[in-house]
């Protein structure tokens, strides 16, 4: 049987504690979401499977260029390759369109080789690179017109 993934609008807390059973993730409160939303026209998404939180994700007006910034999103190592991450980004790209953005910008780094492979794939581009001494470190900017 296969799982069923939903994606709905969430809280801070909700998204809370999905980041922190993410590893990779220092461990923050949700006022350090709720900061970096401040103000802000902000997206705030959970994604569940079978009812189990398995990811979120958070973007935001961060340009005010007509494009929306994807700043956080992750995935419980749990249900990865599963789909959750598209089902994600493909909802962002829903809410974004029908408010009237033309691209989803996004930034990772350089480490995380499995984001930059999905980026690819779905049709973002490199647009800019962050440098720093130590090249495993660069962070990387994507966009992708919708």
């Amino acid at each position: 049987m296969d799982s069923q993934i939903e994606v709905r609008e969430a809280s801070f807390k909700e998204i809370t504690d999905i980041h922190n059973t993410i590893e990779e993730f220092d461990t923050y409160g949700s006022e350090h979401f709720a900061e970096r939303c401040s103000g802000k026209k902000c997206l705030i998404l959970s994604a569940h499977i079978d009812g189990a939180p398995a990811g979120y994700l958070v973007g935001y007006d961060r340009y005010e260029d007509g494009s929306f910034y994807c700043w956080m999103t992750g995935v419980n190592p749990e249900y990865r390759e599963k789909g959750v991450l598209k089902a994600m980004m493909d909802c962002q790209e829903r809410w974004a369109k029908k408010r009237g953005y033309s691209r989803i910008k996004i930034k990772t780094g350089n480490t995380f080789r499995s984001m930059l492979s999905y980026l690819v794939k779905y049709g973002f581009n490199v647009a800019d690179i962050e440098r720093y001494p130590d090249v495993s470190d660069n962070k990387i900017l994507l966009e992708k017109n919708i």
